[in-house]
């Protein structure tokens, strides 16, 4: 039987462990509640700067001594940067776990962002940016958050820019993790064989220099969903494609229903669009339906893929299926949302990497872990009505955004689009090139 336990230090840090006694291994880390979007206007791809250079030396170890440590023992470390949070894990066999908690606390209290370091590592993440620029869906998408939240954080790559990159100093990165990383925002979470007391010392033993309170007030701009259309004709053999409109925020009533609505709409094999658009038209190769939560907004979409040929009668199917979600949805496609929605979530389970991801945002959005019993009772209360009355608020009422990359030239006007959706004309915010 799995147990969550929880203990809040008295420095602030929250520890968190779940006890997976089958296994010999333990996957931990420490998630911060602090992303990109925390960044000031002139720090913009910091966030994930100082992520890389965590790594890059500490005053006890150098950069190749924290990778030779880790791998001595089999084990593996790494981290990642996303709009709202970074997190910092490593997963080793249980007798190794002192060594996985002191190596990243050595990272997060210690390092020494070395000059060098710094200067080698900005070329990393240069060749990083071009290489997203190289991969269409990935500049779609990028585009895309861009064009629904309109010139603030949230709507930013994470990656920054070139310019923005090559600016930062090392004085600059320490500013930020002193603004965002302190133990009110922390949270160390493990995941396998780990036994909850010791664990709890080893945490509190090492990480006891982490500051109580930030050098300055956390940057956290309210979000503002813009919508609008950016499209960009490139020379490519497919065009990538994303419509979307203003979702629900996690903590909003409505984030469950978006979830389920976009599982119906997209979200496997079986989903409207899947079977109407790829499997009966074979209009492309690629099309789902996604909904992100964020602490204070969301945004639901479709993502499509295809070759520009088709894009004439693509676009007003995908369309289509979006106003008839606001007419009519059957029983039988909610109950069937729900078995996926459940059997991800109880399959993710059985790894202790995605255990310990679960249990860290959990705490990060609600203050507490979120028994199984009480995720599917939240689905449980969705009906069809909430369903349709949702369709009809999100894609009527909203300003859509509009992210397209590739052989455009047969791409309506948004306008036309959506013609058979709102009936009225979208609100021009065009950005094109």
């Amino acid at each position: 039987m799995m147990k969550v336990e929880c203990t809040r230090l008295p420095s602030g840090l929250t520890v968190v462990t779940e006890q997976m006694p089958h296994l010999e291994s333990v996957a931990l880390g420490v998630w911060i509640k602090s992303g990109s979007r925390n960044e000031t206007l002139g720090e913009h791809g910091i966030a994930h700067l100082l992520e890389h250079m965590a790594f890059k030396g500490t005053a006890r170890r150098t950069a190749r001594q924290i990778a030779e440590e880790i791998e001595n023992v089999g084990g593996e470390v790494n981290a990642a940067t996303s709009t709202e949070t970074t997190s910092y894990y490593a997963r080793v066999l249980k007798d190794h776990v002192p060594l996985a908690v002191d190596i990243l606390a050595d990272i997060l209290t210690e390092s020494t962002f070395d000059d060098e370091e710094l200067r080698r590592e900005k070329q990393v993440i240069l060749q990083e940016i071009g290489a997203a620029d190289d991969t269409p869906d990935d500049v779609v998408f990028d585009r895309f958050a861009e064009t629904a939240y309109r010139n603030q954080t949230v709507g930013r790559p994470i990656l920054g820019t070139p310019d923005t990159v090559m600016s930062f100093s090392a004085d600059q990165i320490r500013q930020y993790l002193g603004r965002n990383y302190t133990t009110d925002r922390m949270f160390v979470v493990a995941a396998g064989a780990v036994e909850h007391d010791a664990f709890v010392r080893q945490v509190e033993e090492r990480f006891a220099s982490l500051p109580r309170t930030p050098i300055a007030t956390p940057v956290l701009e309210t979000a503002r969903y813009t919508g609008g259309e950016s499209r960009e004709t490139r020379d490519l053999m497919d065009a990538q494609v994303l419509l979307g409109f203003e979702g629900k925020a996690y903590h909003a009533r409505d984030f469950y229903c978006s979830q389920i609505l976009a599982n119906i709409l997209g979200g496997g094999m079986s989903s409207r669009l899947f079977q109407e658009v790829r499997e009966h038209r074979g209009l492309c190769y690629s099309v789902y339906a996604f909904h992100w939560g964020f602490s204070d907004t969301g945004i639901f979409g479709v993502h499509a893929a295809t070759g520009g040929e088709n894009l004439p009668e693509l676009m007003p199917v995908i369309v289509d299926e979006l106003r008839k979600s606001s007419m009519n949805i059957e029983q039988q496609e909610i109950e069937r949302a729900r078995a996926q929605i459940r059997a991800q979530l109880l399959m993710g389970q059985e790894s202790p990497a995605a255990r310990a991801g679960q249990i860290a945002r959990q705490m990060m959005l609600y203050g507490r872990p979120i028994p199984n019993e009480e995720l599917m009772e939240r689905l449980s209360g969705i009906t069809i009505e909430r369903l349709t009355d949702l369709a009809g608020r999100l894609f009527f009422d909203t300003t859509p955004t509009l992210s397209a990359i590739g052989p455009l030239e047969q791409l309506a006007p948004m306008n036309d689009i959506l013609s058979t959706l709102t009936g009225k004309a979208a609100v021009p915010h065009a950005v094109a090139s």
